[in-house]
């Protein structure tokens, strides 16, 4: 397994990227964490492992802008877990939820990109034909069963109860 990229941190805050051996942002991280790169964020000095701190650093740097994705609400229950006797089970939950929330927008996007690799004008001519093909079973259902020497007139023939009399 590859060894994750190694960022260091120094006292005066500024991150350097030891694999392009240059100094990035947070906003640099972040796309390294979309990119899905394994990286690891360590103290210049110290060599403690700074990466969570960096990734909540992150976080609270995006819910300042935009539209957040924790409310205040969510953040008061997770600070309540905090010393809670079901701290440690916490953490394994989000991570599980998240996990299978990832696992279903996947799917649902696997699903879209299948129904929208056609393009509309494909979709409404197969949509077209296929009503196409059920007005003409319609009709052959109805002229099969009209009778062959009415077809022929144009009339319907009467039968003998239903001449008056």
């Amino acid at each position: 397994m590859a060894q994750p990229r190694v960022i260091k941190k120094y006292p005066n805050r500024r991150l350097y990227d030891t694999e392009i051996s240059s100094y990035i942002t947070l906003e640099d991280v972040r796309q390294l964490i979309c990119d899905g790169e394994k990286f690891e964020v360590i103290d210049a000095k110290s060599g403690e492992d700074l990466t969570r701190t960096v990734l909540l650093q992150i976080i609270a740097e995006h819910e300042e802008r935009g539209q957040p994705i924790f409310s205040t609400e969510l953040l008061t229950q997770i600070i309540r877990f905090y010393g809670d006797a079901l701290q440690g089970f916490m953490g394994n939950y989000l991570e599980r939820s998240m996990q299978l929330f990832l696992d279903q927008q996947t799917q649902f996007r696997s699903q879209l990109s299948n129904l929208m690799g056609q393009t509309p004008w494909s979709m409404l001519n197969q949509l077209t034909e296929r009503n196409l093909d059920m007005w003409k079973s319609l009709q052959q259902g109805l002229i099969s069963s009209i009778p062959a020497d009415a077809a022929r007139t144009g009339t319907a023939s009467r039968t003998p109860s239903s001449k008056k009399q």
